[in-house]
């Protein structure tokens, strides 16, 4: 993980990766009580995520052709004549950025959820598509990109050892590539506005890291983070001339400020910082990449102005956009901004923002067909756990439940606990799919900031520190308590469901708290922590650490006692629930033995359990019709449990890799639905 400048908000990534599926449904006019189709939920964005070229002309967007993402650009002041510039058959784009010549655009692509992405390079004067990193089971990672080499990009190869990636300059226009650095074992590296690698990272058992500062062709020691810091310390870019470098740091304090290192003094400069979260992200000059403002969240995001020039900008959107903002691009002289603009009950909309003029425009909405529907508001909760701490947590309502909109319904309604991934990741106050489906067929949705999420400071995250089915459980379990004492959930008629480190949340439910909840839908989530860290991808040699000292070490005899004890697979006959499993095949970091362990171990027991998987998928559902077809197994699944709203299963199913190798006959209509797709 790296803050980038102008981060992609995480808001967006996840919406581009979850809501993904074939989509032309007519709009209509819903009602409060109206069922919204799945489709108009999670089918294609119309248009989503426009990224503003260098010199302002032009503007790249995603949307479909035949119902695959694809990119296409159009001027600046008139979308109508945008045309598409790629050819993907199979898998949406869901990354992709201007190089700074302005005649190219870059994206990333990888092949069956492998994670194995190549980058390539569309050419829009001869529309043609170039891949730069033509390697057989290799990952590229872009490092860095600047104003100062505009037809050159820096990436990270792992073409000559599977567990580093070295540095590479690739000429976006020729493709000819040149490696530059060897990696001998960095976590990271970071380069300046050359493209020069000057700084690295070398992880230390623990769980910290020493960074190193290259001058001339030597290494020299710069400082350590210890591993306390090590998820709320990172590099943010170099400083305008090279002899800084900003920093996101916590080392000497709990919440991480936005600092300034000098490479020459070694000392740190505040730029911002705040007393309730962590500094998240910045934004910065294009070319000099001087910090312009800087943004916290802890309920909700909050911008401040480092430079006074953009306090005013700040301001004017605040005004502007109720909810969330933040810059997506921003033109060379950065001038123009676009702008992901998230009101609480709003569809996602986009707009391009002319500092000059200080106007906003809003360019387009990523949905058009949910405009007008009942969508439900957002409502931030801070809910105590047992031993104290603060858990930033958020709530979705029916809006039937709820018609005063005060966050309360008027009487106790069925819930699903959604589990964010991660773990060292965080929910936010913005637009959730998710939740918009499922409280619109009846369900409150709770999603809870766990000890172990990040943003919250050192402290919080550290506190999640091998409390893998402990701790970082029993505040998933007051949460829920909180809201069946709150009169918002009925207690007999909860469901936990959740992604990656949420599908194992969903397994620990299910299996260490059988009782606790109605049902549970995984999702690629690991079932025994043993052989996940043991068939982890060969590219993160540089995380096992991290991995050891917050999980368990497989490596030692205490530490193996440890996952076996938090691993769901050896309580699996304790389970008294439904369960649904969903798993892609070619998932590089929870594999599919993860999920075949514990339905296995189901079967034998006779125990409830439907099990889906793709075969071209990995970790998560990219293809739009798999994660449509899931979907709709999820709704029937959780309708039978809870008794919420169903829609049919209709052709949700349809180009969609799905199997079901056991419990189709657990959830009605899916036999069917596979028989006839």
């Amino acid at each position: 993980m790296r803050l980038m400048r102008l981060k992609w908000p995480a808001a967006a990534f996840v919406l581009l990766c979850a809501t993904l599926a074939p989509n032309k449904v007519a709009s209509a006019g819903y009602g409060p009580n109206d069922l919204i189709p799945r489709k108009v939920i999670f089918g294609n964005p119309d248009r989503t995520a426009p990224m503003i070229s260098p010199d302002g002309s032009q503007i790249a967007f995603t949307a479909a052709v035949d119902g695959v993402m694809n990119i296409w650009v159009g001027p600046s002041d008139k979308f109508e004549a945008a045309k598409p510039v790629t050819q993907e058959k199979q898998r949406p784009i869901q990354k992709f950025w201007w190089a700074r010549n302005g005649t190219h655009l870059l994206y990333s692509q990888d092949q069956r959820g492998d994670e194995n992405y190549h980058i390539y390079a569309v050419d829009l004067r001869t529309a043609t598509t170039k891949d730069l990193t033509p390697y057989k089971g290799v990952r590229a990672e872009l490092i860095e990109i600047s104003y100062k080499r505009p037809d050159e990009i820096l990436v990270g190869l792992n073409n000559r050892d599977p567990r580093w990636h070295d540095a590479w300059i690739i000429n976006v226009v020729t493709g000819a590539a040149k490696l530059v650095q060897k990696n001998d074992g960095f976590a990271m590296q970071f380069a300046d506005a050359d493209l020069n690698v000057r700084i690295a990272a070398k992880p230390k058992p623990g769980g910290g890291q020493d960074y190193l500062h290259r001058e001339g062709n030597r290494w020299k020691p710069l400082f350590t983070v210890p591993g306390d810091d090590s998820l709320t310390t990172e590099p943010l870019s170099f400083a305008p001339g090279g002899n800084a470098i900003y920093l996101i740091d916590s080392r000497g304090r709990d919440k991480s400020a936005l600092t300034r290192f000098d490479l020459q003094t070694m000392k740190s400069t505040i730029i911002g910082e705040s007393d309730q979260a962590d500094v998240k992200e910045a934004i910065q000059d294009p070319v000099t990449w001087e910090v312009q403002a800087y943004a916290s969240e802890y309920d909700r995001m909050n911008w401040k102005a480092v430079k006074p020039a953009l306090k005013a900008d700040i301001e004017y959107l605040d005004k502007q956009v109720t909810g969330y903002w933040a810059v997506l691009s921003q033109s060379k002289d950065a001038s123009l901004w676009t702008v992901w603009i998230d009101n609480t009950g709003e569809p996602i909309k986009f707009g391009l923002y002319d500092r000059k003029k200080r106007s906003l425009k809003v360019l387009f909405g990523a949905r058009p067909n949910l405009e007008g529907t009942p969508l439900p508001k957002m409502h931030p909760r801070i809910i105590k756990s047992r031993d104290g701490l603060s858990l930033v947590s958020y709530l979705t309502l029916p809006p039937q439940s709820d018609p005063d909109g005060d966050g309360v319904p008027d009487k106790p309604v069925p819930m699903v606990l959604n589990v964010h991934g991660g773990p060292w990741w965080r929910d936010s106050f913005a637009y959730s799919p998710p939740a918009a489906w499922l409280a619109n067929r009846g369900y409150a949705v709770l999603s809870v900031n766990f000890r172990g999420s990040t943003g919250f400071g050192k402290s919080f995250v550290n506190a999640g520190d091998k409390e893998w089915a402990g701790k970082m459980h029993d505040d998933l379990i007051d949460a829920v308590d909180w809201a069946i004492a709150e009169r918002i959930a009925k207690k007999d008629k909860v469901a936990i469901m959740g992604g990656s480190y949420g599908g194992y949340a969903t397994l620990v439910g299910l299996t260490f708290t059988p009782e606790k909840f109605a049902c549970g839908v995984d999702i690629v989530g690991p079932s025994n922590l043993k052989t996940m860290l043991t068939n982890t991808p060969a590219y993160w040699a540089s995380f096992l650490d991290q991995f050891k000292r917050r999980v368990g070490d497989p490596s030692t005899a205490e530490g193996r006692k440890l996952l076996k004890d938090r691993s769901p697979l050896y309580r699996a006959a304790k389970i008294r629930r439904p369960l649904l499993i969903g798993q892609g095949a070619n998932d590089p970091r929870v594999k599919q033995a993860e999920a075949d362990q514990i339905v296995a171990v189901m079967n034998r027991k006779r125990l409830p359990v439907t099990y889906a998987l793709y075969a071209d998928e990995g970790h998560g559902f990219a293809r739009p019709e798999n994660r449509l077809s899931f979907n709709a197994i999820s709704e029937a699944f959780l309708g039978q449990c809870l008794g919420g709203r169903i829609e049919p299963i209709g052709d949700d199913f349809e180009g969609s890799s799905v199997a079901v190798p056991a419990g189709k006959e657990h959830i009605k209509g899916l036999k069917e639905a596979l028989t006839n797709p």
